[in-house]
This record gives C-alpha cells, sequence and structure tokens, in this order.
C-alpha cells in the first residue's frame, strides 16, 4: 500500500506539472480604430503568434490607438499594443502627456514610418500653419498619437486653433461638411490614405507643409520626431511638401517575459507576407533596420536578443539600464 500510495502521489505531481507546461499563456493586443488599416495589421500580427507560436493566444482589442494603449499597458489591462516612437519614448521617460507618470513598457519592433500630412479645403483659404490661427481643426483622432503630437507642433509653431476632438470617422466626416478646415492625420507612406482620398472626393484638400524654418523648431523642440520630404505626387496634382513622422512599432509590458517577447518578435520577422497581406505598405519596410533606427526608447531584452543573433548591432541607447 505504501509503494502503491508514493507511486500515485508522483503520477498526480508529474501531471500537475505537465499541466502547467501546456498552459495557455494569454496576450491582449490593443489596436486602434476598427475603421483603420492598422487594426487589420494587428488582426494579422495575432493571427501570426497563434498559428507560430506555442502556447500562446492572442486576442486584439479596438482602442483609441497609441495613448490610450499606454495608459492601459500601465495599468495591466493589455501586454501589448499599437505606439508610436516619439510617444513611446515620452511614456517611457515620463514627458509630455506622461509628465510624471512613466510607463513601464518597451519596444518589440517597428514595422512602419508614418509621416503625419495635415490638409485642408481649398475652400478655406489656408495655406500655411500660421493660417491656421482660430479655425476649427481637427488635429486627429482622440487619443491618439496623431493628436498628441500635432497639439505639441502647432504650440511649437505659435498657432492656437479651435480643436474638433473626435473620433476618425466624426473628424473625417467634419472635414467633409465643412465644420472644419482640414485635419492631420497618418499617411500610407508617401501617398494619401483610403480615408484620404475618399475625403478629396468631397471637397478638393491640399497638404500644408513645413517652412524650412518651422521644420527646424520642429527638430529643435521635438527631436523624438523625423522631419520628411514628401515628393510630388502624394495624391493627383499634389506638389512636394515637408512635414513631420514617427515610427509605428508594438510595444510591451516590461513585465512581459523575454521568451515570450522573443518568440513573438521572431514570428513577426520571420513571417512577414501575413501582415504585408493585411496593410501592403509594411511589405516595402526592413522591420530590423526601422527598429534600430527609429526606436528612440528602449528596446525589450526578447527583442534586443533577437536582433543580436541575426548579427545587428543594438545601439546602447536602446538598451535599458537593467538590460545590459
Amino acid at each position: 500500500m505504501k509503494i502503491f500510495g508514493t507511486l500515485a502521489m508522483a503520477a498526480v505531481i508529474l501531471a500537475a506539472g505537465a499541466s502547467g507546461a501546456s498552459a495557455e499563456q494569454r496576450l491582449a493586443i490593443g489596436a486602434t480604430a476598427a475603421t483603420s488599416p492598422f487594426y487589420g495589421y494587428f488582426v494579422s500580427v495575432a493571427n501570426i503568434v497563434n498559428d507560430t507560436v506555442p502556447e500562446v493566444s492572442a486576442h486584439v482589442t479596438e482602442t483609441g490607438a497609441t495613448v490610450e494603449n499606454l495608459h492601459r499597458i500601465g495599468r495591466g489591462q493589455l501586454d501589448l499594443g499599437l505606439v508610436t516612437t516619439n510617444t513611446m519614448s515620452d511614456a517611457y521617460y515620463g514627458k509630455g502627456k506622461f509628465d510624471g507618470r512613466p510607463v513601464d513598457a518597451k519596444v518589440l519592433w517597428v514595422y512602419f514610418v508614418a509621416p503625419q500630412m495635415t490638409l485642408v479645403r481649398e475652400d478655406s483659404g489656408v495655406e500655411s500653419f500660421s493660417d491656421l490661427e482660430g479655425k476649427p481643426f481637427h488635429t486627429g483622432l482622440r487619443g491618439s498619437s496623431t493628436e498628441a503630437t500635432t497639439d505639441a507642433v502647432l504650440d511649437t509653431l505659435g498657432v492656437s486653433v479651435d480643436p474638433f476632438r473626435a473620433g476618425a470617422a466624426d473628424g473625417v466626416n467634419a472635414v467633409k461638411d465643412g465644420r472644419v478646415v482640414g485635419w492631420t492625420a497618418s499617411s500610407m507612406g508617401n501617398k494619401f490614405s483610403s480615408t484620404q482620398i475618399d475625403a478629396a472626393t468631397f471637397s478638393p484638400l491640399h497638404p500644408v507643409g513645413l517652412s524650412d524654418d518651422e521644420a527646424e523648431k520642429v527638430k529643435t523642440e521635438h527631436p523624438q520626431l523625423a522631419i520628411v520630404d514628401i515628393p510630388a505626387g502624394a495624391a493627383e496634382g499634389v506638389p512636394a511638401f515637408s512635414t513631420w513622422a514617427f515610427g509605428l512599432a508594438t510595444a510591451a509590458s516590461a513585465d512581459l517575459d523575454e521568451e515570450t517577447a522573443y518568440r513573438i518578435v521572431k514570428a513577426v520577422m520571420e513571417n512577414r507576407s501575413t501582415q504585408t497581406d493585411a496593410m501592403k505598405a509594411t511589405g516595402d519596410i526592413d522591420f530590423a533596420q526601422a527598429t534600430i533606427g527609429l526606436a528612440t526608447s528602449p528596446l525589450h531584452p526578447g527583442a534586443i536578443r533577437y536582433l543580436r543573433e541575426q548579427g545587428y548591432e543594438v545601439p546602447e541607447r536602446l538598451i535599458a539600464k537593467e538590460d545590459r
């Protein structure tokens, strides 16, 4: 009886261990508005994780984008999320909208470069940023990095608009029916997004670009932003202009263990076709190079491990002190 009891106990222990080893880790990914192509991108990411990373299950949640995602990561409500590199930097270092309230999150990968196009109605009379003074203007999806960054850039340029705070669809509808003179939104690389093209079919639009002096001010006051030159042809008849841009990235809570983060980064880096099918423009981006070149806050140790395995040198500025 004693031997039987010992064997039975051992079997229970082994079964419990096996059960624990196979327990599924569930991860919540914060994206953006479901109408955005970036939401579809994160659905593709979740599918890759679910199909290729054993014992990990990911699901996508519709959110107000970067700022909300970071707040929710900080509260433990999300594990991963869409972020922009500039706002991620503010959150990590406790600056801007995160002044005194840093978020312990780190970058996993950068998948896109997002120029921020400011488009205005032809009948608005607006030709420069200074012309926006006092006018009703939609600075971007409420709670998004676009909104926060546009507010900050306009402040740097000394321009005070009458801000129209709204979701993506309401903001674009306000442009269409003339309640606002224009809005700022992410483009698809150097081309208008489908939403921007749609708005232009209701009323002709033209871009407002940064002058050389304005570009220098933005670059000096906001080093986490890049200044990019958009060549002529962003849409039919649109001339060349300059604007600000940031990287679009995925961040994770620093509490996400290194092994899981490593496996997710590896899966995403090595299964690109699903992501390109969801968002064609990502196919032109070298994720590894973009991550090293555009991130302005520390990378997750799982991402660092993967990049080093692939022969990349990770700059010290992207490695947190505790990960060195």
